[in-house]
């Protein structure tokens, strides 16, 4: 187990290298100057070379590249052009935000999903499971900010029993952080709970299909222990690579879902800052999301040598 995690580590070496050089040459795709949109509407040909100069976009790109790297290995992400402040100040402060709502969302997928995957398998060809699949079917095909808007409007404004919009940290006011976050945190576990729900049933299917769920039913075990502790753990390998997934994903930011509520994660975050073309917070945004998305794949492996015995060989 050391030897394979070992193994992993080091891979993540060249793999975070590669990803920050497409990071940093696709970020020079964006149209505009970064130097243009901070220097005002005009655009004193001084001041023009003072910002260019302070945050060397008159240097060559390899350069650029160079001095980014030695500041990101140092703990020094840049700092934001049009906010004045530390990037990393920034991602410290909208993670938490975006983590808290990632984190419900994928308690409400995971409950959802997996629940209603394995009772559709259990019922399979009956009118249970005609209802979860047409049920599953829905979550996937609605649109999120569609969702969101008719959970506005029934359960703020219509109930009165939730905040519309906005944001409240969760140790400033943890019940009033819950209610904030409910809505939005249901709609982006909705479509992924769908998901969740069909990849489930399928592995538990194929699972109940084997040699050794029908050896268990021979011992005469209950048919819950069959299914919870034979099945289902056998199931679970897909899961948890969607789960790890959709985590990472979460993480990058809902851009629709955080703007219907006006949360303050990770999704406007970076979507303000490429239409500022501020670079430094585009870069130090995209650079923890894909290295969120790497060590959660790692957690994904790891969890499959725990869940399944046959791969610790």
């Amino acid at each position: 187990m050391l030897r394979f995690l070992g193994r992993r580590l080091l891979q993540l070496v060249p793999t975070l290298f590669f990803v920050s050089v497409i990071i940093f040459g696709l970020q020079q795709l964006l149209p505009g100057d970064p130097a243009l949109a901070m220097a005002g509407e005009e655009r004193d040909p001084a001041v023009l070379e003072q910002v260019r100069k302070q945050y060397r976009l008159d240097q060559p790109l390899h350069v650029q590249y160079l001095y980014w790297v030695g500041g990101v290995l140092s703990g020094n992400l840049g700092e934001s052009m049009r906010l004045k402040e530390p990037v990393i100040t920034l991602i410290t402060q909208k993670f938490p935000v975006t983590l808290q709502l990632a984190l419900m969302a994928i308690a409400f997928s995971l409950t959802i999903g997996v629940t209603a995957g394995v009772i559709s398998a259990v019922k399979r060809d009956t009118a249970v499971d005609y209802a979860v699949n047409v049920i599953a079917l829905w979550g996937i095909s609605t649109p999120n900010f569609w969702l969101g808007i008719m959970l506005i409007f029934l359960f703020a404004v219509h109930l009165n029993w939730l905040p519309a919009s906005g944001y409240v940290g969760f140790l400033d006011d943890p019940w009033m952080s819950l209610k904030t976050t409910l809505l939005p945190a249901f709609v982006l576990g909705n479509s992924f709970a769908a998901v969740l729900m069909r990849h489930t049933r399928s592995a538990m299917l194929q699972a109940m299909g084997s040699d050794y769920v029908r050896t268990a039913r021979a011992k005469g075990l209950a048919e819950r222990r069959v299914v919870l502790k034979h099945a289902l753990r056998n199931a679970l390998t897909p899961v948890v690579t969607l789960g790890a997934l959709e985590l990472g994903t979460l993480l990058s930011g809902a851009v629709l879902t955080e703007q219907v509520f006006s949360i303050p994660g990770f999704g406007k975050l970076i979507v303000d800052s490429v239409f500022n073309r501020d670079y430094a917070v585009v870069q130090g945004v995209t650079l923890i999301t894909a290295t969120t998305y790497i060590l959660l794949n790692l957690v994904a492996d790891v969890a499959y040598v725990l869940i399944n015995p046959r791969l610790r060989s």
